[in-house]
């Protein structure tokens, strides 16, 4: 970033002058009455120069003044905030619940009113519902200061193998500082999201959905807290400068795509094959090993390597195999 661009960015919020709201409300209404019973006296006591100037006086405050006074007059809900501007430049936050008179000529400003909709986010009188809270915040002028909720669209992205995978996310957030969130973006709620879409990403391709055989090789799939994490503090960088705070970040859903899921699916049918007559096949030697230990040690039988080899190409049969075996039992001789 160029130093013109940060000189331009704002980073701090103002505090505007204030004043309590219903003192200014109960004033202006009684001299706007006062306005009306100056009026109604110039025409009945008052002449001449005095008349006209008292006749101009009550009809300017009672028409111009006192409804112009109103416009002042905001009223704040909990975790809402109002940024305010004044013939184009900042003049300050209004924060905290209450009622307030401000400038009556500073106007209020949210830039996420000024898009209908978006591709993830809610306007009012859409059906998506997966942003309830923000559907209700885009109705007004006014910011929200609550912690709010980002499902992304599931996307196809390859992962590190280059397997094309369907994930989807969701990504609590809030905005922190309202100054940045107006003037340092020009949509907060829509840079939101495109972060998003680019910091999920960059995060899958560094990663496999899955390893065969690695198992201290971090993946998507068995490492999903670390690329969370990893997922947070990416957008959490990208979104600094727009004042935006993200609280948590998780994969909420997470697949192979589908032209490619029966044959992974093949894949981990026969990698979990293959270890399971690993296994069989480490217990089986184990067992014939102690068999023939067993024998020799408490001298039940003297075998030859002959008759051992057999014996053990015997036991590996029964032991290995998918069915039950069925023995011929030799009523003869030894041999």
């Amino acid at each position: 970033m160029t130093e013109i661009n940060k000189e331009r960015l704002i980073t701090e919020e103002l505090v505007p002058n204030a004043m309590k709201g219903m003192f200014m409300l109960i004033l202006n209404i009684a001299l706007m009455l006062g306005a009306a019973l100056l009026f109604i006296y110039s025409l009945s006591s008052l002449y001449g120069p005095l008349q006209v100037v008292m006749i101009i006086i009550s009809v300017l405050y009672f028409f111009i003044i006192g409804p112009v006074l109103f416009a002042g007059l905001k009223v704040l809900k909990p975790n809402e905030a109002l940024v305010l501007t004044l013939f184009g430049k900042y003049y300050g936050t209004l924060k905290g619940e209450g009622f307030y008179f401000v400038n009556p000529f500073v106007t209020a400003t949210n830039p996420a009113t000024n898009v209908a909709s978006t591709a993830v986010f809610s306007v009012e009188g859409s059906s998506d519902k997966k942003n309830p809270d923000l559907n209700i915040n885009l109705r007004s002028k006014k910011i929200s200061l609550k912690t709010m909720t980002l499902n992304n669209d599931k996307q196809k992205i390859n992962d590190a193998l280059g397997n094309p995978i369907t994930i989807g996310i969701v990504v609590i957030w809030r905005v922190v500082n309202t100054a940045k969130a107006v003037f340092n973006v020009d949509n907060y709620t829509e840079y939101l999201s495109i972060q998003c879409d680019s910091a999920l990403r960059h995060i899958v391709r560094l990663y496999p959905y899955d390893t065969f055989g690695d198992d201290n090789e971090k993946t998507l799939r068995g490492s999903s807290q670390e690329i969370a994490d990893k997922l947070k503090e990416e957008i959490q960088e990208k979104v600094e400068i727009a004042g935006l705070e993200i609280i948590e970040a998780k994969i909420t859903h997470l697949a192979y795509a589908p032209e490619i899921a029966a044959a992974m699916l093949q894949r981990q049918q026969a990698s979990a094959i293959i270890d399971a007559r690993q296994m069989i096949v480490e217990g089986a030697v184990g067992m014939v090993e102690m068999a023939l230990d067993k024998l020799s040690e408490n001298n039940v039988i003297e075998l030859d390597e002959e008759r051992k080899a057999a014996m053990v190409s015997n036991l590996l049969v029964v032991l290995c195999g998918n069915k039950d075996a069925q023995p011929i039992v030799n009523s003869g001789s030894l041999y």
